[in-house]
């Protein structure tokens, strides 16, 4: 095993736009599905503010692809998440890369669209076994092998898991599959959360809403596409770079007290659907309607 470096000199090309450079020195990050997406963006942000990063997913063409990007500083893994042995191999690679795994991030996901009739008991595996049982197995092998085991000084290693879920909460039409496999992540975070405490281990959830990403402009029929943002009573979709932000915040010393806890980063589309006022709740210039009250006479008695 390798003795973890105390700082990364090779941090990315392009520095944060909110955080401080050298925040994450000497952090080692293990990212799934990091070959794109809100995951490439987290990993270069993470490799920014001095992390090391360690990112895996199916297709190494991609690794490679965010691995140039962002620099030295990052290894890249080809893994199934839903391979146990597979997970054990890239877990064990990991350690004896770096030494180390502070943080996990859960990243790795995926659905299709489709009515839930149309679902087959096959099809609704698949996405589980992704979503679900794939989170498992890597948060299972990295506390097992990284967090829980006892650090130089006799206590456990400890370390912080991030796993990424869906936003609205409410119900995905089309996503039955995903719904239910994602509401299960979070349910598990938040048990962890308490069985392992114990440990120094954190974990949360980030329930994502719909970002501008590539795959998602592109997978998705076109008029669910540009109809996403009106749905978002912000108007607009997220940026990959707040969503990495976010995870960058949880890995930092900021969010050490966060554990337990679902953090739902949609523009406020878990609340509402669509713009407020809503089309025929608004008066001519655009303003919500308001009740008529009837005015009380100052100098009549109030009643008793």
């Amino acid at each position: 095993m390798t003795i973890p470096e105390t700082t990364n000199t090779t941090r990315a090309a392009n520095p944060s736009a909110i955080f401080a450079p050298g925040l994450l020195d000497g952090q080692v990050v293990l990212v799934s599905g990091g070959g794109s997406g809100l995951g490439r963006a987290a990993v270069l942000e993470l490799v920014a503010l001095g992390a090391r990063v360690a990112i895996c997913g199916r297709r190494a063409d991609a690794l490679e692809d965010t691995a140039a990007s962002a620099g030295a500083a990052c290894s890249t893994h080809v893994c199934d998440i839903r391979d146990e042995d597979q997970v054990d191999r890239l877990v064990d690679d990991v350690l004896a890369r770096h030494g180390r795994i502070d943080t996990l991030v859960n990243n790795a996901g995926g659905q299709f669209l489709a009515p839930a009739e149309t679902i087959s008991p096959k099809g609704f595996r698949t996405v589980t076994r992704l979503n679900l049982d794939g989170t498992w197995l890597m948060t299972h092998a990295v506390a097992t092998k990284a967090m829980i085991p006892a650090g130089p000084d006799g206590r456990p290693a400890g370390g912080k898991v991030v796993s990424v879920t869906l936003s609205p909460h409410h119900g995905l039409p089309g996503m039955v599959h995903s719904s239910a496999a994602r509401a299960a992540v979070e349910n598990m975070m938040r048990e962890l959360s308490i069985e392992w405490a114990r440990f120094g281990i954190r974990l949360n959830a980030i329930a994502a809403g719909q970002f501008a990403t590539d795959i998602f402009m592109t997978k998705y029929p076109r008029p669910m596409v540009d109809a996403a943002a009106g749905l978002v009573p912000l108007g607009r979709l997220g940026t990959p770079e707040e969503f990495a932000w976010l995870v960058a915040y949880l890995a930092s010393p900021a969010g050490d007290f966060f554990s337990g806890s679902v953090l739902t980063l949609d523009g406020a589309r878990d609340n509402h659907t669509g713009p407020w006022p809503a089309a025929g709740s608004a008066d001519a210039a655009g303003n919500p309607l308001t009740e008529a009250r009837q005015t009380r006479d100052p100098s009549a008695q109030a009643p008793r």
